[in-house]
């Protein structure tokens, strides 16, 4: 299993310009960190909102390109619904030559909506714009001169875009939140697909990957994939938090965590989280992923006996926790949670014969 971080580089609602730029720095020291220590995979969100530094996440990537040497690079998410393909795809390319073949693009319909208003787009069209510009955005990839016609965006007639990727193809992953829809999408498609818990019990989530990977059998059998070539994989990305025990990772998440989830949750009609709430949310069948090293790893291995995955992400940098904590997680999560996984997930790579 591929193991990483990602993040939304949060900052504090209010923030000037001066904070900003200190957490910007931060990040890049984070997705160094991440890579020194082996991790595979990091990813970045993109949002248009005063409580997220990056709005641009293939900016901040390239930064971080200059400044690592293995780990993949990914968005977390692109908001494909209301950029442009032609852009993403040039952003990306341009990310994975200066990375030397490392970016990766995790495209969703957004969990915000601001991006809409702010490039023009009518909420209205939600799904329907993300399924049409899913589809350029594939085949811009495919081919390095496209003709093509939507609804949403003006017609392309026999245009070249460029620069082409090293990565052929460049990898897109599907991110989803948990809609049966988007999940069916991607297994039709044959693309890998991200499935982010942020609440509920992890194991109501497994029907949907049991129905993505129906869906990529459909889909190869329908030949609206192609079998040999699909890139079916599932990813799972979850709130996680390590520390030197149990007690001590919840007392220092939740003062970041419990912020942040009840300012959003303002904006969306939930109740507030109390502390109880957030306790049960990290024991056993809950969805938070805080805890000791071997409580973290345990929880990652019985998601795992669920879905079958084959990455996880981990979300360390929530709200405001401070920047020296998310190191101390980040080191622990890296040398004493990612080999238990790996050993536990690893086959015998060689049988004892009598």
């Amino acid at each position: 299993m591929e193991l990483g971080l990602c993040t939304f580089a949060d900052v504090a609602p209010g923030a000037g310009p001066e904070r900003v730029a200190q957490r910007l720095r931060e990040l890049l020291e984070e997705i160094e960190l991440a890579d020194e220590l082996g991790l595979e995979v990091f990813g970045l969100g993109e949002h248009h909102r005063p409580d997220y530094a990056v709005s641009s996440p293939p900016v901040a990537l390239a930064a971080a390109a200059a400044r690592t040497k293995s780990i993949r690079l990914s968005s977390a998410v692109t908001v494909l619904s209301s950029a442009d393909p032609v852009k993403v795809v040039q952003d990306f390319a341009t990310l994975d030559l200066l990375s030397g073949g490392r970016a990766e693009i995790m495209a969703g319909r957004g969990s915000f909506i601001e991006s809409f208003p702010l490039f023009g787009y009518d909420l209205e069209d939600y799904d329907e714009l993300f399924a049409e510009k899913l589809e350029l955005l594939l085949t811009l990839r495919e081919s390095e001169r496209v003709t093509w016609s939507g609804r949403h965006r003006a017609a392309l007639h026999d245009v070249g875009v460029y620069p082409r990727p090293l990565q052929e193809p460049l990898p897109v992953w599907i991110a989803v939140g948990g809609s049966p829809g988007s999940v069916m999408r991607a297994g039709k498609l044959g693309l890998p697909l991200m499935l982010a818990i942020i609440g509920g019990s992890p194991a109501r989530f497994a029907p949907l990957v049991d129905l993505y990977r129906e869906a990529v059998r459909q889909g190869a059998a329908a030949g609206q994939s192609d079998g040999e070539r699909s890139e079916a994989a599932v990813g799972i990305n979850s709130h996680t938090y390590v520390a030197r025990t149990s007690q001590q990772a919840a007392d220092e998440f939740y003062p970041a965590y419990a912020p942040m989830m009840n300012r959003i949750g303002r904006e969306r009609g939930w109740p507030p989280l109390t502390r109880e709430q957030f306790d049960r949310a990290c024991g056993p069948e809950g969805h938070l992923l805080v805890g000791s090293p071997q409580q973290v790893a345990e929880k990652i291995l019985a998601e795992h006996e669920l879905f079958g995955h084959d990455r996880f992400l981990a979300q360390i940098s929530v709200g405001t926790l401070p920047h020296e904590k998310v190191v101390q997680a980040t080191e622990l999560f890296a040398t004493a949670v990612a080999p238990i996984v790996r050993e536990a997930c690893t086959p015998s790579s060689s049988v004892q014969l009598p």
